[in-house]
């Protein structure tokens, strides 16, 4: 069983640094202080030979920190919110901090009793995928608690910083793409309306048809990021008096069960019905045919949203911080030129 057997006054004697340089490196604040790679090397593997286990207990009486950080996102199960809490708990944990995962399940009252959860366990601060459109509860705990935002924001009456993509453009690009292929009856099928980037998604395929085919086919249907809300919305399509040519799913969930309906009623993609969708994902070169979608840059938006968050934490007054990265068209084989 772990001992332990040492003290930031013994480590501070064995590799010559203070012990206040010695409980920064071990708090993982070197990067603050600009403490030299070389002493946090020394430090570190000092700390690992004499199996040096700090005190939370006591770092949190003195720093007035837990050195933990919450992250709230709307489902646990869904890949592109799992790879975001991946890249978050990662970027924390470099930096000395823990982080606790809580899911709203796309519920804003689930959303709320998350982040009062977090706020009894004295978090340093947060982290949320935001599930409902009332800025007010999270605008009243960033008062006490830094919240950074990634994936979604408020629209209106928030100065919460946020991260995420540039849906908008994404969804330009996917409809440029299917228009580009001779395509103009093209099916949406969403997420949650209330969503900022369900609503600059669907806003993106608007303007497109808008701009190429004033007043051609237009259909926007579903409600939720849920395979059997791709599924259901891809059956009602495929039965329709006109039927699509294509369908751009606004996410992979989506996408996977607008395949499952196509299998089952025997249309061939893309020979019968091309497919498009937002998000990437490694399954997706390997579904037949590989699938053609709109990347969101999730590492960097998981990245700058933890550096984002312990600036506020340390005192940096960058409210109304608000980034917006760029999406990357990724061609697979799922859309066919008509």
């Amino acid at each position: 069983m772990t001992r332990i057997k040492e003290t930031l006054e013994t480590l501070s004697r064995k590799t010559g640094y203070s012990t206040t340089t010695v409980s920064r490196v071990l708090a993982g604040k070197a990067e603050q202080y600009r403490i030299s790679k070389e002493a946090v090397r020394i430090i570190k593997r000092e700390a690992e030979k004499s199996d040096f286990i700090p005190s939370s207990v006591a770092q949190s009486l003195r720093t007035h920190r837990t050195n933990t950080i919450g992250l709230v996102i709307p489902s646990v199960d869904n890949q592109y919110f799992a790879h975001l809490a991946h890249v978050i708990i990662e970027e924390a944990r470099e930096r000395g901090l823990m982080t606790i995962i809580l899911s709203s399940m796309e519920d804003e009252s689930n959303e709320r009793i998350a982040i009062r959860s977090l706020v009894s366990r004295k978090v340093d601060g947060i982290i949320l995928v935001p599930s409902g459109t009332d800025p007010f509860f999270a605008e009243e705990t960033d008062e006490t608690i830094p919240i950074v935002l990634i994936d979604r924001y408020y629209t209106v009456g928030s100065r919460l910083s946020y991260v995420g993509t540039d849906n908008y453009q994404g969804a330009c690009d996917a409809m440029r793409y299917l228009v580009d292929n001779g395509h103009r009856r093209i099916a949406c099928i969403q997420g949650p309306e209330d969503s900022s980037p369900v609503r600059e998604r669907t806003r993106g395929y608007q303007d497109v048809l808008d701009q190429v085919d004033p007043d051609g086919y237009r259909c926007i249907a579903g409600d939720s990021f849920t395979v059997e809300n791709g599924y259901m919305e891809t059956k009602f399509l495929l039965n329709s008096d006109v039927p699509p040519t294509a369908v751009f799913a606004l996410s992979n969930t989506i996408l996977l069960g607008a395949v499952q309906a196509a299998r089952e009623s025997k249309v061939s993609v893309p020979g019968d019905l091309s497919l498009i969708c937002f998000d990437d994902s490694v399954f997706m070169d390997y579904l037949s045919p590989a699938v053609t979608r709109i990347g969101q840059p999730t590492y960097e938006i998981g990245v700058l949203a933890t550096k984002l968050l312990i600036k506020r934490m340390n005192g940096a007054d960058i409210r109304e911080n608000r980034i917006l990265l760029p999406p990357k068209l990724i061609l697979g084989q799922s859309v066919r030129s008509i």
